[in-house]
């Protein structure tokens, strides 16, 4: 089924039974007089067909108003990825699946949140975007969304729920969550804007010690990391920190090159699918020959935690900060001929070492706790960051040796 209009058609053959064989790619054995026989398994996936057809019919001729028919066929693909109970697995409309790519791709209007959905069925934050409506509203890393614009939201219509807190820029909309330790809901109502993918900023602090802070793995992040790691090599520094805290993860194949541009020769993630195979991922002998750190939190979620696993299993730094989120699931997307779209999991990645991480998290090298008055802060003052002071006195030690 390649797209809407072949389930469409279906309607159309059921009068001609050896036509609709034909149609669905069956591969029939004719018989005298233009029957043919089925497998068990054909006969009841023409049948299916069949009863989509027949409650489309029913409910375009019944229903009590008017019906759009694109909205049932809709309705029948979203309703078939969501059996799976997989919030990553979603089938998506044209608009959707067209904001969902740009997403990864370049700019989107909205509040400016990264979220996930939990075994429990919540929608939860990992993290807001650095300087986006939403992290200046106050939402945290961690919080619960409930509802959007008073509608309730779960986790079985995660992409359903970004669709809607998504919208034209200077918009407003409400968004209300729930948070440990607040006796109540929030509600926080904020004002759309344009968020912009600035993933790669760096600096060099004091001692010589250089310092990237990689907000998400977005097409150009790999490009801007190596630029960020040249342009600190020629001002002479000796060790590096990478800052993956509240990284909400992005494209595998850049976390791969950021890895490579790290690790020495080695293995940086591998795959495992269904069928038990598995895809192996490399870095080349090239390496970033600094001391390094990276620092980690529980908003580094997937690609983050693939870089974080691959950095500690290959013995290339040291991961200080508090556990991660804990999303080891890989998924992949197909586009449709309408422009519509499925995004749905493929395999499970596990660490060079074989670790799975999925609902786990991985548990630094270092733990260290922010003050918990800054635990919630997303511009925390240098000289009161713990995890930076600790990261800071690690990377020395390293240089030092």
């Amino acid at each position: 089924m390649r797209n809407k209009n072949f389930i469409k058609d279906i309607a159309l053959v059921l009068v001609g039974f050896v036509a609709a064989v034909a149609l669905i790619s069956f591969v029939p054995l004719p018989l005298p007089g233009g029957s043919v026989v089925l497998s068990g398994r054909d006969y009841d996936n023409l049948q299916a067909f069949k009863k989509l057809n027949d409650i489309k019919t029913i409910l375009s001729k019944g229903y009590v108003s008017d019906v759009d028919t694109n909205k049932l066929y809709d309705g029948a693909f979203k309703g078939m990825a969501a059996s799976l109970n997989d919030p990553y697995t979603v089938y998506m409309t044209e608009k959707e699946y067209s904001d969902f790519m740009t997403e990864t791709t370049g700019n989107y209007a909205g509040v400016g949140l990264v979220v996930s959905a939990d075994d429990k069925g919540n929608i939860v934050v990992v993290s807001p975007i650095k300087g986006s409506p939403a992290e200046t509203a106050g939402i945290r890393a961690l919080d619960i969304i409930t509802e959007v614009d008073n509608k309730k939201v779960s986790g079985k219509d995660l992409d359903a729920a970004v669709a809607m807190m998504k919208g034209k820029a200077g918009t407003t909309v409400k968004v209300t969550i729930t948070r440990e330790g607040a006796k109540q809901p929030l509600d926080f109502n904020i004002k759309r804007a344009i968020i912009k993918l600035e993933t790669v900023s760096y600096e060099k602090l004091n001692d010589d010690i250089g310092y990237i802070r990689l907000t998400m793995f977005d097409e150009h992040s790999d490009e801007d990391f190596k630029n960020a790691v040249n342009k600190l090599k020629s001002q002479n520094i000796k060790g590096l920190i990478i800052d993956l805290r509240d990284n909400p993860g992005g494209l595998l194949n850049v976390c791969v090159n950021i890895a490579d541009e790290i690790l020495p020769k080695g293995t940086v993630v591998y795959t495992e699918y269904r069928d038990g195979k598995k895809d192996y991922s490399y870095s080349d002998a090239k390496s970033l020959g600094l001391p390094l750190v990276v620092l980690v939190n529980g908003g580094s979620a997937s690609a983050s935690e693939i870089l974080s696993g691959a950095i500690r299993d290959n013995g290339a730094g040291t991961l200080i900060g508090t556990k991660t989120f804990g999303k080891g699931l890989v998924q992949t997307t197909y586009k449709f001929d309408d422009g519509s779209g499925l995004k749905y999991t493929i395999a499970k990645y596990y660490t060079p070492k074989g670790t799975d991480i999925q609902g786990k998290g991985i548990t630094p090298d270092v733990v260290v706790q922010l003050p918990e008055e800054l635990q919630q802060e997303s511009n925390i003052p240098k000289d009161k960051d713990t995890q930076l002071i600790k990261a800071v006195e690690v990377l020395k030690q390293k240089i030092s040796r």
